[in-house]
């Protein structure tokens, strides 16, 4: 009986990752469910997402996305790929900047640019270092950052 698992990912290794790949998500458009399930789970009930009617005193005029909302769709849109699947070990870091709002109805998708490299072999992996732009329906750049990845180290034909 073999002891290797049965499940092979899907996902790409360290050693796949290219500087300079660019890879394009799919679309998800923000719902008010969205924003309603993310502020009973975050506990993030700002007036700004949640009330409609004290929204529409601020300059956007109507109620805004939370800002991790996004990231946390984004990072969903990203593992859609599976590109990740079977070989992240961990999502190390993540940098952002929140450029403009994202209302209920924006669609966004996320362009995803390997920028660099950084190799661990005592963790049987590598960083990998994403340029991460969130983009929404009128090609805006509405969040832009950087995300930190730990992938796997592709196996040996002795493992």
């Amino acid at each position: 009986m073999s002891s290797k698992p049965a499940h092979k990912p899907r996902g790409l290794y360290f050693e796949q990752f290219n500087e300079g790949d660019t890879i394009v998500t799919a679309n998800r458009t923000i719902t008010e469910t969205d924003i309603v399930n993310f502020a009973g789970v975050s506990g993030d009930f700002t007036a700004l997402h949640t009330d409609d009617l004290f929204a529409q005193t601020t300059p956007f005029g109507k109620r805004v996305a939370h800002g991790m909302l996004v990231q946390s769709i984004a990072t969903g849109l990203a593992a859609q790929l599976g590109i990740l699947e079977g070989t992240i070990l961990a999502f190390r870091e993540l940098e952002c900047k929140f450029s403009q709002p994202i209302f209920i109805g924006d669609t966004i998708r996320v362009q995803l640019e390997v920028t660099g490299k950084k190799a661990f072999r005592r963790l049987g992996g590598g960083n990998i270092f994403l340029k991460v732009n969130v983009i929404n329906q009128a090609d805006e750049v509405v969040q832009r950052g950087q995300w930190t990845m730990l992938i796997q180290s592709q196996p040996t034909d002795n493992e």
